[in-house]
């Protein structure tokens, strides 16, 4: 497998809990406050994570130009 569908993989991943933490903040913020910053905190930092892995695929790509 290459660096790039790697990336790509990960991304997907990565996407698919950002979106669930989220829809859970979301679903959170009218019973737990506390719970649903929790779970924004960790969509953020997913979020962090994504895109740096956005850059590094844009990296690869370029250089196999």
């Amino acid at each position: 497998m290459t660096k790039v569908s790697t990336f790509i993989e990960d991304q997907i991943r990565l996407n698919n809990k950002y979106k669930q933490l989220i829809e859970e903040a979301y679903n959170l913020r009218q019973t737990d406050h506390a719970l649903s910053d929790i779970s924004e905190f960790r969509a953020i930092k997913l979020l962090d994570e994504l895109n740096k892995l956005k850059f590094l695929s844009r990296e690869q790509q370029q250089a196999s130009i």
